[in-house]
């Protein structure tokens, strides 16, 4: 796997690049592992509400760029504190490859600068109890990736403002906030670094310093040799960002419009499901929110159209397809439940 430093800081762009980069993948470019960071700016996962994650007031007023990815889970904000890194992986087969593959050297990379984390729940890195970094997943025939955001010494401030956060979420954990469930790798770093035997304090521990060394020891662990961007590449992430990744119809149009809406946490995240409902049956569905999709969700929102809105109906419509298929970690039954509108936590 080749290496690629990136140091462009704008959002759309690094975005474009990594899709173009995920494309470009084949026998003759196997793997590339990218490092990348981005201005201060709140990236939603593709199957999110954009209006229902962010604070867009206090964004707007504090000039945070909004961008959508290309894969699924929640909205996330970065900035220069942050260090995003992408796995971009062509398999050779139909493989299914584990996230533990990937993450593992980063452990290793987090070991050498002094920090002791783990895998916790959907794959994100946890240190001292605290998140430190989210990971998310995308799969295509051959291709894979996974890309994640380690927090060195982002503005925890400006997170808690920019994003706007899911009350029930925070309730179900009892944590009042995003810093509360959060930390920075510089909030983390013991006196030593017992691998270097180097001192982490004062001067040495400062924040553009820990962001050095953890790129190093990321590139050393994950990647051998180094990767070139092709001038044509760069040409057409250039393009991809201009007509995909800034464009208010990516970002923003995938919020739907809807006459009732129901809402529930599952243990693999959580699913909201919208209908626009005209003359008694279902005209428009949209299901939303910070999930991983094993399957694209427009395929399993074509089969609500045209149904009556009632459970038994849905229930008939929906129980022979296998709606868990969908989503990764589902089971069944309660989320047909869910779906068939039997049970959930909000009718707004």
């Amino acid at each position: 796997m080749l290496s690629l430093n990136w140091e462009q800081h704008d959002p759309a762009f690094n975005l474009a690049l990594e899709e173009v980069l995920f494309d470009a993948l084949s026998p003759a470019l196997p793997g590339i592992f990218l490092l990348w960071r981005n201005r201060p700016s709140i990236i939603i996962g593709r199957h999110q509400n954009a209006f229902a994650e962010i604070n867009a007031g206090w964004c707007r007023a504090h000039g945070i760029h909004i961008v959508r990815r290309s894969t699924g889970g929640g909205a996330v904000y970065h900035d220069l504190g942050n260090l995003n890194f992408s796995f971009l992986l062509w398999s050779g087969h139909s493989r299914i490859l584990e996230p533990a593959r990937f993450l593992t050297p980063v452990l290793d990379a987090l070991r050498d600068v002094g920090v002791e984390a783990a895998c916790s729940s959907r794959n994100d890195l946890s240190a001292g109890g605290r998140k430190i970094a989210g990971t998310a997943l995308r799969r295509d025939g051959q291709r894979t990736l996974l890309h994640g955001c380690i927090l060195v010494h982002t503005d925890t401030s400006a997170l808690t403002q920019a994003l706007a956060g899911d009350p029930e979420k925070f309730l179900s954990k009892g944590v009042s906030s995003h810093k509360a469930r959060v930390a920075n790798l510089c909030d983390l770093l013991p006196s030593a670094n017992t691998c270097t035997g180097e001192s982490l304090n004062d001067a040495a521990a400062e924040p553009a310093e820990v962001m050095r060394r953890l790129m190093d020891a990321l590139t050393r662990h994950c990647a051998h040799g180094v990767f070139t961007l092709p001038d044509e590449l760069r040409a057409s992430a250039s393009r991809l960002a201009k007509t995909k990744y800034r464009s208010h119809d990516w970002t923003w149009g995938r919020s739907p419009r809807f006459s009732q809406k129901f809402r529930r946490r599952f243990p693999w995240g959580r699913l909201e499901c919208f209908w626009n409902v005209r003359e008694g049956v279902i005209q428009e569905c949209r299901l939303l929110g910070d999930f991983f999709a094993l399957r694209d969700p427009a395929e399993l929102e074509a089969h609500f159209l045209g149904l009556a809105p009632d459970a038994h109906a849905l229930r008939a419509a929906l129980e022979p397809l296998g709606v868990e298929a969908w989503f990764s970690g589902a089971e069944r039954e309660p989320l047909l439940s869910f779906l068939c509108g039997e049970d959930s936590e909000a009718k707004p």
